[in-house]
């Protein structure tokens, strides 16, 4: 649409809209998506375009209930069935064989599919009224950092959207953690908003995937993504300031400070991995609005959402500078 994107709370608006084959920005607990109707070849192709994501990065599927998948799912194993009923609506994304309703578009000609069903009430109300799933990745340009407000997608796609559906900030912060299973053992695809340690505690030991770099076999895989436009590096902050002395330099810690740097950005002053994760992408944002020469970062404690965030953080840093 030309005129730019109105925001706002109107599910019934957002629903007159994907049913027209617009697309529409929508919250969940993990990011904000950028949705569209996941059976019609024509919205999915214009949430491609308006992100300029690659078409062999597949998207994943949004639905209200487990009873919907149904639909467009040939198989729920039963490890998924148990973790779909532990952890649904909430951050976990299930690869499964997909029925040939979903269009190959969609999984990047790949013969699984990626659903979850998103835990926000603004979100399940609008899945809910509408008689198609919805494909929905990050509303962001592609390889960017993924919004977690409203604002974050008004600002990034401005009029390229037609309506965003504001459910206020994202809980999480992070995007979904991704399992599928290969040769029959679950395989976490991509570690996000919901930890290893509580799949384990429902369906017992997972194999851990590495990032892909290209041709991914899930959504979210690609080795350099999640990046700010600012050259960003991550290590030991003291000695990477001792490296880029000279430079105008933007710092990403954990929880301490460091007054030598132009501005410090600080996720939790307590130490805590999942206040860090809500807060990591609006300070990849923030940091990468300044007048920074580059960000230096550093990982947190490989605990809980620590893995998603050390994941992000790696990817944001592909790019050697």
């Amino acid at each position: 649409m030309n005129k730019a994107s109105k925001t706002g709370v109107d599910i019934t608006q957002a629903k007159r809209l994907l049913e027209e084959n617009h697309v529409v920005a929508i919250p969940t607990e993990t990011v904000y998506g950028l949705a569209g109707n996941a059976l019609d070849i024509k919205a999915v192709a214009t949430i491609f375009s308006v992100k300029k994501r690659p078409s062999f990065d597949p998207l994943i599927v949004h639905t209200h209930s487990i009873e919907a998948l149904g639909e467009f799912v040939a198989d729920i194993p039963e490890q998924a069935q148990l973790l779909a009923k532990a952890f649904w609506p909430g951050p976990l994304t299930l690869l499964l064989e997909k029925k040939e309703i979903i269009p190959d578009l969609v999984t990047s000609g790949l013969n699984r599919v990626a659903v979850r069903i998103p835990n926000h009430p603004l979100t399940l109300a609008l899945l809910q009224s509408l008689s198609f799933p919805l494909a929905a990745p990050s509303a962001n340009p592609f390889g960017y950092i993924s919004p977690t407000t409203a604002q974050h997608v008004t600002d990034q796609l401005g009029d390229q959207v037609a309506y965003i559906l504001d459910g206020g900030a994202s809980n999480i912060g992070v995007e979904s953690t991704i399992i599928g299973w290969e040769n029959g053992k679950a395989t976490v695809m991509r570690v996000g908003g919901l930890s290893i340690e509580a799949i384990e505690a429902i369906i017992g030991p997972v194999h851990v995937q590495a990032v892909s770099s290209s041709n991914p076999a899930a959504p979210g895989m690609l080795k350099s993504h999640y990046a700010p436009r600012i050259p960003m590096r991550a290590g030991n902050i003291e000695t990477l300031l001792q490296t880029y002395a000279g430079k105008k330099i933007a710092v990403l810690s954990f929880q301490q400070a460091y007054p030598a740097a132009y501005k410090n950005y600080i996720l939790s002053p307590e130490g805590n991995v999942t206040e860090a994760a809500q807060h990591l992408f609006a300070a990849m944002r923030v940091l990468d609005t300044s007048e920074a020469d580059i960000i230096l970062t550093e990982y947190v404690p490989a605990v809980g959402l620590g893995l998603a965030i050390n994941d992000r953080l790696k990817r944001a840093c592909a790019e050697e500078v």
